[in-house]
């Protein structure tokens, strides 16, 4: 095999990597027949209290990784709040797990005062591991009433992204 060749193959062979790595941002789709069941975990809500993902079991959850000092996270805390007043009687639940390093009185006083309602818990390194490593925040998982991720965004989104997505799964 000649120079060029090997230049061409290792070219395409680069071109596959970025695209994989391109796709794999873009997160699992209702559509996938191959969407993971989300990780179960039990980790400490704001009172103190021990809150796990398994007791959600039938209900169509969102996900959401984010941080206090976060601004695309903090844009998004105001949509997910209306969210789950108008969708929790039907079944949705947010869950909001917050990776501050200040941990729960930060994190307290910050949800206070922006009338966050819906669960916040305390992230730590395991749970970002258990959900294949969090690189940046917000990041969220869209999760069916299986228990399956369906989606996955890394990123600031919108209200109506998360919205049209929920209708189709309630």
């Amino acid at each position: 095999m000649g120079p060029k060749s090997r230049f061409s193959l290792l070219f395409v062979i680069l071109l596959l990597f970025i695209s994989a790595g391109l796709l794999s941002c873009q997160g699992q789709t209702a559509s996938d027949n191959t969407a993971a069941m989300a990780p179960d975990f039990t980790l400490k809500d704001l009172d103190g209290n021990f809150f796990r993902l398994s007791g959600t079991k039938g209900k169509v959850v969102i996900l959401d990784f984010w941080a206090t000092w976060c601004p695309p996270c903090r844009m998004e805390l105001p949509h997910f709040q209306s969210l789950y007043e108008e969708y929790k009687g039907k079944g949705l639940v947010i869950v909001g797990v917050a990776l501050d390093r200040g941990g729960t009185a930060v994190v307290r006083s910050f949800t206070e005062a922006g009338g966050i309602t819906y669960p916040i818990v305390i992230g730590d390194q395991r749970i970002a591991s258990t959900y294949g490593g969090i690189r940046g925040i917000p990041t969220t998982f869209v999760i069916d009433r299986q228990g399956r991720i369906v989606e996955k965004f890394v990123g600031y989104r919108g209200r109506e992204v998360f919205e049209s997505l929920i209708r189709k799964l309630l």
